[in-house]
């Protein structure tokens, strides 16, 4: 596909804008060096945070210490559940900075506390440890917040969280629905999007294979449910879901097949493919219509999860 002509002018400005940050041979830099480029990509495409937000930032018992974890909570909140938010970056990237200002408008949006999650990172936390990290989220958030939590997860995150909703179906308190947006569900496989849109712009196949290998130091389970949830055997009792994912990128058709496996359980989930999108259009949804009205589909997707008062 020639993505210069099918892609409308606000989306082809956004790709150029995030591509200025990188040189060509990006994924071949240090860690640190591609750490430094994406925290400044993020920086500069941060939004402003919404003045009926209040966040703060403190840590959680992890294994290897504190596990620092960020509250925001909106002046007039709505307490009927609570979200616990992982962001994306290839479990790789990123932190409590990246993606502060996606969980603050969360916030703002919706009404409901967020939790984001600054969980450990590879390579010098291989797999399972961000598992690892969520759990321990999950179960601090549920126990304090005392209310029904909802599941949000962009990219690596969304990974992250549906590994987490498989997790904790079984525990006396689950989560009450998972929202992903782009995620990585189903692990390599020359199938679907990973070979239509294997050289889409913003992610590749090649980075997705770069960053698993990372995230597991180069030795994969791809059986093991905590690093590939379409792996699971048992697709039964999973909450209720809603994955939206970017025409444009090899990991749409994730979406359709995870989606796929909890229907045929008897579940509840839906697949959004967002035409005309790329991976990682939530940083781009002041710039372009397509990605704002995307986002704004997710904010009703979370508030759709949610009892009525």
């Amino acid at each position: 596909m020639n993505y210069r002509t099918y892609l409308d002018t606000e989306v082809l400005g956004f790709v150029d804008r995030m591509n200025g940050f990188y040189p060509p041979d990006s994924l071949n830099l240090p860690i640190a060096e591609n750490r430094r480029i994406y925290d400044q990509m993020s920086e500069v495409f941060r939004e402003a945070p919404p003045v009926n937000v209040a966040s703060r930032t403190f840590s959680l018992e992890g294994p290897e210490g504190g596990l620092p974890v960020r509250l925001y909570q909106r002046e007039d909140p709505d307490d009927r559940v609570a979200i616990l938010y992982f962001h994306g970056g290839g479990f790789v990237l990123g932190g409590l900075e990246s993606h502060d200002d996606i969980c603050a408008e969360t916030c703002a949006r919706t009404g409901f506390q967020v939790l984001a999650v600054d969980y450990r990172l590879a390579p010098e936390h291989a797999h399972p440890a961000a598992f690892e990290d969520a759990c321990i989220a999950f179960e601090w958030l549920s126990r304090t917040a005392r209310k029904p939590v909802v599941l949000i997860g962009e990219s690596a995150g969304g990974n992250l969280a549906a590994c987490l909703a498989h997790h904790a179906r079984s525990l006396a308190c689950p989560p009450i629905g998972q929202v992903l947006v782009y995620p990585s569900l189903c692990g390599p496989g020359k199938v679907g999007s990973r070979v239509t849109h294997a050289h889409a712009p913003l992610l590749a196949e090649a980075d997705l294979d770069v960053y698993l290998r990372l995230r597991t130091n180069g030795s994969s389970d791809y059986s093991d449910p905590r690093l590939i949830p379409y792996a699971d055997p048992d697709f039964s009792g999973l909450p209720p879901t809603v994955v939206f994912t970017a025409e444009c990128d090899p990991l749409s058709s994730d979406g359709d097949l995870y989606c796929a496996r909890i229907r045929d359980e008897g579940g509840q989930a839906v697949w959004v493919e967002e035409k005309g999108l790329v991976h990682g259009y939530f940083r781009g949804r002041t710039q372009s219509s397509r990605a704002r009205d995307s986002f704004d589909r997710v904010m009703k997707a979370v508030l759709n999860l949610v009892p009525s008062p």
